[in-house]
């Protein structure tokens, strides 16, 4: 790292929040997803948007790349700073700027925790409603990167449909805010396009935030079933039916025995699914509401219905669901998360197939997911410090995520592509797919300095526009077909460029 960009930034910031010995820098080579670890050259921690401002405008004098980074809880290796470089980390960056209860809405910097905000809100009777499983520890910031889901996403949707507007520093060192902070304003949503670009248009420095009220009233029920299936069956059922519950989340029997011994839920030993069912709104209807949903779920084989009567009852039953990945430390040393998305209509399939590959890798796969968008979280068990079986997990992981497209699903539904998914990037997109998401993301940052090699496919130039400049190709020119994509790679097109 330059001497003279270091001793800049130590005399912005102080040196108590600058980081450059070797050995704290490995804090920051991964995030949760450690699909691969490389160390910064430098971190540093700013608590200001002009601090954050002027780092940027240093680290571009420098020609540095720079990787934005929350609380690391990302599960796709979105901030692994793999060309090393400058992490901006911003968890000091912690204070509710301003409320709006007049108009429904939170102004935040980035490294605002994400239950810690909804927890200030209740006083002023609202919530933020996205919430991720790790939402103790994860932070706005992360959560506007990723476009973070969470169980109540049924009802309430991600991050983006809460998120009014961002201040962004570009990867110039100017800034601008994407929205006025209120709804549905005019122009280019460009609000919608920061949320989930993984760090790769700027950083996020203040967000304006939609409160959500709080609801009147919750019901919340575990309904045990004999087998995975059934519970499913009760899903699309309740959704056909025109029921939209607040959350609809299944946990099979392998998650069920962790969760079930750590948290002490009580539950025999024989159950084959859990399916926590939940409801809000006005008080007024919404024990006949889950009345009914449970009347669904009996007559799909529910073997017992367990009402959480009180709000105790409630937290320890979220809990376990919440802090089901966690659990899974007691059935195994290892475990590689999988998030992939499938047609609702198509979980009793996608479960028989993780049951197949998990038979035919020889390692367990525990599964929990948000079963009411269809958004699978099969966890596959290993030990890594045992050869061939991490390569083993990869490999299962790859099997399920390519039957899952095959079957008209998605990568991703709530955490990213970053470093695990960039591979499979070509299954779901095409070539011009992907020239348009370039060309998108060479509009902020022609450098591609910011979040370098991230999310589009790596090799042969996969996802990379040097080339394209090298032969004086504009993007432009290949949206608008003037250049021809399917000629060999040594032709003076790109075609090659974009393509492994």
């Amino acid at each position: 790292m330059d001497s003279t960009l270091v001793a800049d930034i130590t005399a912005l910031l102080g040196p108590h929040y600058v980081v450059s010995a070797p050995e704290a820098l490995t804090t920051y080579d991964a995030d949760a997803c450690v699909v691969d670890t490389h160390a910064p050259d430098l971190v540093v921690l700013p608590r200001s948007h002009e601090e954050v401002e002027a780092i940027v405008r240093l680290a571009r004098k420098a020609g540095v790349p720079v990787v934005a980074r929350g609380a690391g809880t990302g599960l796709a290796g979105g901030a692994t700073p793999i060309q090393g470089g400058l992490v901006i980390a911003t968890t000091r960056m912690d204070r509710i700027l301003e409320v709006d209860v007049r108009n429904s809405r939170v102004r935040v910097q980035p490294g605002v925790l994400n239950f810690e905000l909804s927890q200030y809100l209740k006083s002023y009777g609202y919530q933020f409603a996205p919430d991720p499983s790790s939402q103790k520890a994860c932070t706005i910031g992360g959560n506007i990167a990723n476009n973070a889901g969470g169980p109540h996403c049924l009802k309430y949707g991600f991050t983006a449909s809460h998120v009014l507007g961002v201040r962004l520093v570009l990867p110039n060192g100017e800034s601008m805010w994407t929205g006025d902070g209120t709804p549905y304003g005019p122009g280019y949503d460009l609000t919608g396009i920061v949320c989930g670009s993984e760090g790769m248009l700027g950083v996020v420095t203040e967000a304006w935030l939609r409160m959500t009220r709080l609801p009147e009233a919750v019901r919340v029920v575990l309904a045990l079933f004999p087998d995975v299936e059934t519970s499913c069956a009760t899903v699309s059922q309740t959704i056909a039916s025109g029921f939209v519950p607040s959350s609809l989340e299944i946990m099979d029997a392998l998650t069920l025995k962790a969760v079930n011994g750590m948290y002490r839920l009580g539950l025999p030993e024989d159950a084959g699914a859990a399916l926590l069912i939940e409801v809000d709104g006005v008080e007024e209807g919404l024990d006949t509401l889950m009345q009914d949903i449970e009347g669904i779920a009996r007559r799909n084989h529910a073997t017992e219905v367990r009402p959480a009567r009180t709000a105790a009852e409630q937290t320890q039953v979220w809990a376990a669901r919440k802090n089901a990945f966690g659990a899974m430390g007691r059935l195994a040393p290892t475990t590689f998360l999988v998030d992939t998305v499938v047609p609702r209509s198509k979980l009793p399939a996608a479960i028989r197939e993780v049951q197949r590959v998990s038979g035919e890798y020889h390692l367990p796969i525990a599964n929990v997911f948000h079963a009411g968008d269809g958004n699978l979280h099969p966890l596959v068990l290993f030990d890594r410090r045992v050869a061939g079986e991490s390569a083993r997990a990869l490999e299962a992981s790859s099997d399920v995520i390519t039957w899952c497209v095959e079957q008209g699903g998605t990568l991703s539904g709530e955490h990213g592509i970053g470093l695990e998914k960039q591979k499979f990037m070509t299954l779901v997109y095409s070539r011009e797919d992907l020239a348009a998401m370039a060309g998108l993301r060479h509009a902020f940052d022609p450098a591609e300095r910011f979040n370098p090699g991230k999310v589009f496919p790596q090799g042969s130039g996969c996802g990379e526009l040097a080339e394209w400049r090298r032969k004086g190709i504009a993007w432009r020119d290949l949206l608008a077909g003037r250049v021809c994509l399917d000629a060999p790679p040594d032709h003076d097109t790109v075609g090659g460029a974009l393509w492994v």
